[in-house]
């Protein structure tokens, strides 16, 4: 592991990245015996939760940012059953070009992401990574291939793992030469 590559991560109550909450963030019942109190009924603080990793130089981020010229991470925050509140980072490669989206699972919901990226005025030419439509119904992926073309306007796609096989095929027969599989391994030319 090289310490001084610093690594952003989501801000968030618990997690694998650290964390920590305040002392206060839970009720006590002071007329329980002090062995049944958390912390012997004298909470610290600051309550920090342990990492796999505890010299990384993790950079949480609670809100989107530009970390360097040109490179951006945007947050956004699931409001999808079975991940609602999941904290989730993209980066946005801005380019001359326009933006290239690098997505790990799009929990949010690829049009959050996209509602984050200020397509508008700095248009996507790719998509890659993870677009969470494995256990999603045909219908909507259909719908939401369809938006990503024409409301979205991204240009080229290159999804990977949790998009499902339904969503590759489904990708692939709405960008044709646009699409890109992206498994492990694979190289794409900008």
């Amino acid at each position: 592991m090289n310490r001084g590559v610093p690594v952003w991560v989501p801000q968030e109550t618990y997690g694998i990245f650290g964390s920590s909450l305040p002392g206060t963030f839970y009720p006590r019942c002071p007329t329980l015996p002090i062995e049944r109190r958390y912390y012997d009924g004298f909470p610290p603080e600051l309550i920090r939760h342990g990492t796999p990793w505890p010299q990384a130089d993790f950079h949480h981020l609670a809100r989107s940012a530009e970390i360097a010229p040109g490179v951006h991470v945007l947050h956004t925050i699931s409001q999808v059953r079975g991940t609602m509140e999941m904290p989730e980072l993209t980066l946005s490669l801005r380019t001359s070009q326009g933006q290239v989206l690098v997505a790990g699972c799009s929990h949010p919901g690829i049009e959050s992401i996209l509602a984050g990226a200020d397509t508008d005025s700095i248009p996507v030419q790719w998509i890659f990574g993870g677009l969470h439509w494995v256990v999603s119904a045909q219908e909507e992926i259909e719908r939401l291939a369809h938006a990503l073309r024409t409301t979205w306007g991204v240009r080229r796609i290159a999804p990977g793992h949790c998009t499902g096989e339904p969503g590759f095929e489904t990708l692939q027969r709405h960008f044709g030469g646009d699409y890109v599989y992206a498994g492990l391994g694979t190289r794409v030319e900008l």
